[in-house]
């Protein structure tokens, strides 16, 4: 079937001699690289300095990933027991993107506080590199033979979860270059992208993933789908997050106009 035979790739790209260069790693350190990109142009359009871009990146990365791996490790807790030192392996795999942005904006957040510089305006600027991320991070999972989908009795043995996943991603680019058009206030673009990232999670990705049942419990096994997973039950805090944040920044009306002006300063 297609979807074994895509789990038969070997998630170690090279070897040399005893260092193992992994799929992974190379697809991660590419989102970054990409984000970054993204991030310092239109950062720098805005007057922001290379110093704090490349600081802020740092930062952000540092506390995305610290982030991504404390959650998975704690919602995963059972699969380390009596393998502790296999909590810190990333380069396996096992990052929660919901931590990975959690982490990434406590980090970035106290870095642009203490430089007064407006959070909403930032994030905003992270948004390219957050959809790319899942994107080839989902293809990494693939690889990786991770992120399975729910079995099915249809013509493919297996739900493509990491592809539907990575579809996530692609979707979540395009209504971000769409919103992009038109000129937006401060912290529209990333709150609109919570909001429809947790939709399109909750509803397409995480009905065909293969992961634990609360709830309800339904599954439909001729299609492979199923009801509540954990975090299908916290998709609609999310989703009311970011619509009220979303809200207060349409009502702020504040025009992203780079480092001199702090959050929550009044329109020239």
């Amino acid at each position: 079937m297609l979807t074994r035979m895509l789990l038969d790739i070997d998630p170690v790209l090279i070897r040399i001699g005893p260092v193992a260069i992994r799929w992974y790693g190379v697809l991660m350190a590419s989102a970054v690289g990409l984000g970054f990109y993204y991030l310092r142009r239109d950062a720098t359009k805005l007057g922001y300095s290379e110093d704090f871009i490349y600081n802020l990146t740092f930062l952000i990365v540092l506390g995305g990933i610290i982030g991504a791996r404390a959650v998975y490790v704690l919602t995963n807790l059972s699969s380390y027991q009596g393998a502790w030192i296999d909590m810190i392996r990333i380069d396996q795999g096992g990052l929660s993107f919901h931590g990975g942005v959690i982490g990434g904006a406590i980090a970035g957040g106290l870095y642009a506080a203490r430089r007064k510089y407006s959070f909403n305006e930032l994030a905003d600027l992270v948004v390219p590199g957050l959809a790319i991320g899942i994107i080839l991070v989902r293809i990494a999972n693939l690889i990786n033979g991770e992120v399975l989908g729910r079995t099915t009795e249809l013509w493919f043995d297996r739900q493509p979860a990491q592809l539907i996943g990575s579809a996530v991603g692609v979707a979540l680019l395009l209504i971000h270059n769409r919103l992009a058009r038109f000129r937006r206030p401060a912290g529209y673009l990333f709150w609109s992208f919570v909001f429809y990232y947790s939709l399109l999670r909750g509803l397409v990705e995480e009905s065909v993933r293969a992961n634990p049942l609360y709830a309800w419990g339904y599954v439909n096994e001729t299609w492979g789908i199923g009801f509540f997973t954990l975090t299908q039950l916290v998709t609609p805090i999310f989703m009311a997050l970011a619509w009220w944040m979303r809200r207060r920044a349409i009502q702020a009306d504040r025009t992203p106009m780079g480092p001199k002006v702090a959050e929550g300063a009044s329109r020239s």
